[in-house]
């Protein structure tokens, strides 16, 4: 539902955790990903095409080199290495999407790092200088088919959803840290070892260059052979929504539609027009890698107006990277605190703002903190991005979605690139004195002041569009962050409680149809599981168990298991539950009929629900002297204790809880809850959850029955 203000709330020591390793340290989150063998192969193969990219970079630009004479030529050849490298990013990634959400994605990959490690090798075979651009030009493709197919298949080797950012940032240190490391000291050894104890196999030096491109498609090859023998998991994509994608592509294909990669390329588009979360994290990034592009391709000359040198250019990187580490490290933590979709648009504003005060610093200082800033900022944005799109994009069509938002960062950043230095040519040097210290006003503040604004401008544009708590002020979420509470999930939950299990059926199915309406978000109706036989014999596994504390222990397992399974995720996702007797009626039949410790009985409870409890509580007030014969499982009397129980629970908690009144036909009765439902909502600033009908009158319906 559109404008939800509070989720399903939660004691304040700890309950809104929506399991035990979501506040673990980041080396157990780390350890625990790991431990899932699919993942932690396909991170070793990450590791060695990795070092195979970053190799390829350093070697082909030294055989380009080699093979081409004079300062002019070799300096165009170092571009167009850079150039053939990029350019299948902006044409050809789409294209990998498409390919990994047709296709088996193991077999995508596999094909992919053939075709790599045979391009790699007819470079060293042919030697020609035009060649090696194609061939570079064709391996870059390839690429762009391995890489959505790769981050399209880490979700579904992963155990629950809340790995996908640890998964995230396994894959940005592999890939730009220690992949980097390994390649760039790869090639220095090699070419230090060769040039101190002459080894060269020719003077030139091409022997050499030719062995170590040899060596990269060796790489390429064993990625090949790892995937295709060692992860056959890559293949898997049992999840509900692909399997439902698959039934839907199945029944096209009955029909006779053909599903080509036309008509999946529409579907591509639709889904972003039609999905704010999405279209917001692709607006986002446009100002996001836009400042980016702005602050690297200006880096040099900025270093030269706060009259510092090449020294000074080398603090700025490293302030960088040291704050893009930074940001990726402590996103995790800040997603505890504030929901993903708000941290996005935040991070990109709050990057903006800074890049405005690095353009406005007068001291190498006070420029280095802000780069830091902005730097990490984007890093958080970046790996929230990337957990957006593994956690809540489906998987049938992640793979084109991961390759819209690879595309958009290399087009955006390629195009900054280019353009900086225009802009900033066409200011001219003015030195001037600020507090005493000279410093030189050039192109490159301007540049970077309107980079900055522009970012700020497109990050509150994203936040408008992602946000599903517009009625809820962020503030209150950014107070959740400084004082270090977890955060509120974006659902809401509505708990019908009452003695009668037909009563609470009925009316929790009413009401859960009457909140769904077209273009409203999704209404989840979350039925008792101890009314369902065939899973308590499930969870029972047989055992005869006749006393009462057992059937506690055994009804707290199964509240447990659906909280876990089904009501936390979909409350996380803002949907809105209409769970019948959650935790209230049946503690008060444990309590009346078994004479349990009423105290006792509410802590197992409190444990296995992690403390959740409903926002509104319709407790249905019938008067047991009216039940038919068949209602009564036990003497009126228990039902009376029952009723006496749940009465005092609500005088207890007048705030959460609304008695109606139970007695008459099930229209009437569900009339009068969805008064209630909608005076409590309106009263808490959340009216525009439900219809404005509310007081008209409502048609049973008794041809659906859903089962969760």
């Amino acid at each position: 539902m559109a404008g939800i203000i509070g989720g399903a709330s939660t004691e304040p020591d700890g309950g809104a955790r929506s399991s035990a390793g979501s506040n673990a340290s980041i080396t157990h989150r780390a350890r625990s990903v790991l431990a899932i063998r699919g993942f932690r192969r396909l991170w070793g193969v990450t590791y060695l095409c990795s070092v195979g990219d970053w190799l390829s970079l350093l070697a082909l630009t030294s055989l380009v080199t080699k093979m081409t004479n004079g300062y002019s030529a070799q300096s165009f050849a170092f571009a167009a290495v850079v150039l053939t490298q990029l350019l299948p990013g902006l044409l050809f990634a789409p294209l990998g999407g498409l390919l990994a959400d047709r296709f088996d994605r193991r077999k995508v990959m596999i094909v992919c790092d053939v075709l790599r490690c045979g391009l790699f090798v007819s470079i060293a075979v042919v030697g020609a200088p035009l060649w090696l651009f194609v061939a570079n030009f064709l391996i870059g493709c390839c690429s762009m088919m391995w890489i959505p197919s790769k981050d399209a298949a880490v979700p579904n080797l992963l155990r629950r959803s809340d790995q996908v950012e640890t998964a995230a940032q396994l894959g940005l240190v592999m890939t730009y840290g220690i992949a980097a490391i390994t390649g760039a000291g790869m090639y220095a050894i090699i070419t230090g070892i060769t040039t101190n104890l002459n080894l060269q196999p020719d003077p030139e030096g091409l022997g050499m260059a030719k062995i170590i491109v040899v060596v990269i498609g060796l790489l390429y090859l064993t990625s090949a052979i790892l995937i295709a023998t060692r992860i056959p998991e890559l293949s898997t994509r049992d999840t509900p929504l692909a399997q439902a994608r698959k039934a839907e592509k199945k029944a096209a294909q009955e029909s006779g539609e053909k599903l080509g990669f036309g008509a999946m390329v529409r579907d591509a588009a639709r889904f972003v027009r039609t999905t704010p979360l999405v279209r917001g994290l692709l607006i986002g990034m446009i100002g996001a890698f836009a400042a980016a592009g702005a602050l690297i391709g200006s880096a040099n000359l900025y270093a030269s107006s706060l009259r510092g040198g090449a020294s000074t250019f080398g603090l700025l990187i490293v302030a960088m990277f040291i704050g893009l580490a930074t940001g990726m490290a402590g996103s995790p933590k800040l997603a505890r605190r504030l929901p993903h979709n708000r941290l996005f648009g935040i991070a990109i504003v709050l990057a903006g703002v800074t890049l405005t005060l690095v353009a406005l610093s007068p001291h190498l200082v006070v420029s280095l903190l802000t780069v830091v800033i902005v730097g990490a900022c984007a890093g958080a944005a970046f790996l929230t991005g990337v957990t957006i799109i593994g956690t809540q994009v489906e998987d049938a069509i992640r793979g084109r979605i991961n390759a819209i938002y690879q595309s958009l960062m290399k087009v955006i950043l390629a195009g900054t690139l280019a353009l900086t230095p225009l802009l900033v040519g066409l200011v001219r040097p003015h030195p001037i004195e600020v507090w005493g210290r000279p410093m030189t006003i050039d192109g490159t503040r301007p540049v970077l002041l309107g980079a900055g604004l522009l970012a700020a401008l497109v990050g509150v544009i994203a936040y408008r569009q992602m946000d599903d708590r517009r009625t809820e002020p962020i503030l209150a979420d950014l107070l959740n962050v400084i004082r270090r509470k977890p955060r509120r999930s974006t659902g809401l939950l509505i708990a019908v409680e009452g003695d009668i299990a037909s009563d609470t059926s009925m009316q929790a199915r009413l009401l859960a149809d009457w909140l769904e309406r077209p273009g409203a978000k999704e209404v989840l109706l979350a039925t008792d599981p101890t009314l369902d036989d065939e899973r308590l014999r499930s969870v029972l596994t047989g055992a005869q168990l006749a006393g009462a504390r057992a059937h506690a222990l055994v009804a707290a397992a199964v509240r447990a298991d659906i909280v876990e399974r089904q009501i936390r995720p979909a409350l996380d996702r803002g949907a809105l539950v209409v769970m019948e007797r959650f935790v209230d009626s049946p503690l008060a039949h444990l309590s009346a009929a078994a004479d349990l410790d009423p105290a006792e009985l509410e802590g197992l409870a409190d444990w296995a629900t992690a403390r959740l409890r409903p926002d509104v509580t319709i407790l249905l007030d019938r008067d047991p002297s009216t039940l038919d014969p068949a209602q009564r499982r036990s003497s009126s009397t228990d039902h009376w204790q029952v009723q006496r129980v749940l009465t005092e629970m609500a005088s207890a908690d007048p705030d959460r809880y609304v008695v109606v009144d139970a007695d008459g036909s099930p229209e009437e009765v569900a009339v009068r809850v969805r008064i209630a439902v909608q005076t409590a909502l309106t009263g808490r600033r959340l009216g525009s959850l439900v219809p404005s009908d509310s007081l008209a009158p409502v048609e049973v319906r008794t041809t659906e029955v859903r089962a969760t």
